[in-house]
């Protein structure tokens, strides 16, 4: 259902953003996030917090996980962050990518003025098709429980 839902919220927010002109884009980076949001419901669930992330999908079509290492044991969530958007802009510049996603987690204010805790996975592809999806989401005895998600566009940094 969640994976139905949030192809719905993709479809609907490249037309809107771009006029469906870059429908290979939302698809790859549909691909892309149902590849790269298994490992962040694990880890909370097993952990209940996990380090940012990225994945990637080559030219070819392979994804591919992307993690970044600057010699902290315990970096801070924004400093792997950067480390993630550096490397991810380096590899597009050099051909090696064709879509990226980065996962992390964040605070957001629901609609109702409550703060949630939420997954963040920027998408962006080389298409630029770039959108960041918001999943809420509340951890009880190890299970994920999602609120309402929402998309918003992207800053399309990766791909320029």
């Amino acid at each position: 259902m969640i994976k139905r839902t949030i192809a719905t919220i993709l479809l609907v927010f490249s037309g809107f953003c771009l006029g469906g002109a870059v429908q290979e884009g939302k698809e790859e980076s549909q691909e892309l996030m149902d590849a790269v949001l298994p490992l962040a419901e694990r880890l909370l669930s097993e952990y209940g917090e996990f380090f940012p992330y990225g994945g990637a999908m080559t030219p070819e079509g392979k994804i591919i996980s992307v993690a970044a290492y600057g010699g902290d044991e315990h970096p801070a969530s924004s400093e792997v962050i950067d480390m993630l958007h550096k490397a991810f802009h380096t590899a597009a510049k050099n051909k090696e990518y064709k879509a990226t996603a980065l996962v992390y987690d964040v605070r957001v204010q629901l609609a109702n003025g409550k703060p949630s805790d939420a997954l963040a996975i920027e998408l962006d592809h080389e298409s630029g098709y770039s959108i960041v999806v918001m999943l809420p989401y509340i951890l009880s005895n190890g299970q994920l429980q999602y609120g309402e998600i929402s998309a918003q566009a992207g800053e399309g940094n990766v791909f320029k």
